[in-house]
């Protein structure tokens, strides 16, 4: 033990190098196996290890010649190992509570976005151009507000201010369909979810068919290239029905789907995930034949003077392909005369459906085109209609 304590003195003394590194050579292995016991974790260890023997070296000269080095040593692990630990629970607690928030925000991202999911593009096409150019550019997009002014022309302040002012606009309309949300939640949900990478393939075979003008394209295509462009001139002329450009793109991705709902059970089926994600992935479906149905009640009232149908059978030619097995006509009349075309009910589903979770759903088509995906802890949809203000328009005028 002397020779330890002769050893320490010589590094105090003249910093030799060679009795500082017979020292550690001697006890590193004891140094180490407590640190490796108190932590289980090598790499901590080695720090710990490293710590001890730093702190040996800066007390070397005021250690008592008396001293068992090995005691000495086998304490200073014991607290260095302790102090480590503190420090790692310290980062573990701050790590787990910014999961847990991160977790939380997410949660609360992704169940304002089930709500908006539905109901998005209806709301952006309500906004005038401008407003809705400029959310595009940076929630969409993801623009920041310099690029969002240069894109206009206009100063970064301005910007901020004009995307400040959209983004009210926007919750307003949420407001109206019973979807309240903080601003950051609206748009952090936008955000993360309103633009999807699409299929590798699919911009280069866009690119292909378009630069040929579509002289390649399928004939499906170019029937829906004939239907989009007599919309898009008819929206000039009638700006009511803006909102109906965006819901003929969808008609030829949806149609295939929603096929499969003439088959879906009106009972309620066990509450297991499958089952969830199928009434989520039908909800969705749903949601799709309301906006093709909304569009083709403009289409008919285009070509009829305003009026709007009697019968699903005179909406059939205008939505080929969609369903009508869960849907029901509830107003008349004509479209021009509806005072409030946002709450106003065109079309909506037969019955509800409930869930596997047990609550209760219900699909509406309203006249200006948008559609509603509602849901109760029970099926007495007229009590919320009522609450929401929803409102029937008479068949006749």
């Amino acid at each position: 033990m002397n020779n330890d304590m002769a050893l320490v003195r010589e590094y105090a003394a003249h910093d030799s190098e060679e009795a500082f590194a017979t020292l550690v050579s001697r006890h590193v292995g004891l140094v180490h196996s407590v640190a490796l016991r108190q932590t289980s974790d090598p790499h901590q260890a080695e720090e710990i290890v490293q710590t001890v023997f730093i702190i040996l070296a800066s007390k070397a000269g005021s250690l008592d010649s008396k001293t068992i080095l090995p005691g000495w040593l086998y304490r200073t692990t014991n607290y260095v190992s302790a102090a480590a630990l503190k420090i790692k629970r310290r980062r573990e607690r701050r790590e787990q509570e910014a999961y847990m928030q991160a977790m939380t925000e997410e949660a609360q991202i992704d169940s304002t976005w089930e709500q908006l999911s539905p109901l998005l593009d209806g709301a952006m096409m309500q906004l005038r151009e401008d407003d809705r150019d400029v959310l595009l550019l940076r929630f969409f997009q993801d623009k920041n507000f310099k690029e969002v002014g240069d894109a206009l022309g206009v100063e970064e302040r301005a910007a901020q201010k004009r995307v400040a002012r959209a983004l009210e606009k926007l919750r307003a309309i949420f407001g109206k369909r019973g979807v309240t949300s903080t601003t950051a939640a609206l748009t952090g949900a936008i955000s993360a979810n309103s633009v999807q990478a699409a299929p590798v393939a699919l911009a280069k075979a866009v690119t292909a068919v378009a630069i040929a003008k579509g002289a390649t394209a399928s004939t499906s295509t170019l029937t829906l290239i004939k239907g989009a462009l007599k919309i898009m001139a008819w929206t000039k002329a009638k700006t009511a029905v803006v909102a109906g450009v965006a819901v003929i793109l969808a008609i030829g991705t949806t149609t295939v789907m929603v096929r499969h709902l003439e088959h879906s059970s009106r009972a309620r089926l066990d509450p297991t995930p499958a089952n969830e994600g199928a009434f989520q992935r039908e909800s969705m479906q749903r949601v799709n034949q309301g906006k093709q149905w909304g569009l083709a009640f403009r289409l008919f009232a285009r070509d009829h003077g305003g009026q709007l149908p009697t019968s699903i059978a005179q909406l059939k030619s205008y939505a080929p392909g969609v369903s009508d097995l869960n849907w029901e006509i509830v107003s008349g009349g004509n479209l021009d005369s509806i005072g409030d075309p946002g709450k106003t009910i065109l079309m909506r589903n037969k019955k509800p459906r409930q869930s596997p979770a047990g609550r209760f759903y219900q699909e509406y088509v309203f006249a200006d085109g948008s559609v509603q995906h509602d849901s109760r802890p029970d099926d007495d949809f007229a009590a919320l209609e009522k609450e929401r203000g929803y409102l029937v328009h008479p068949a006749k005028n």
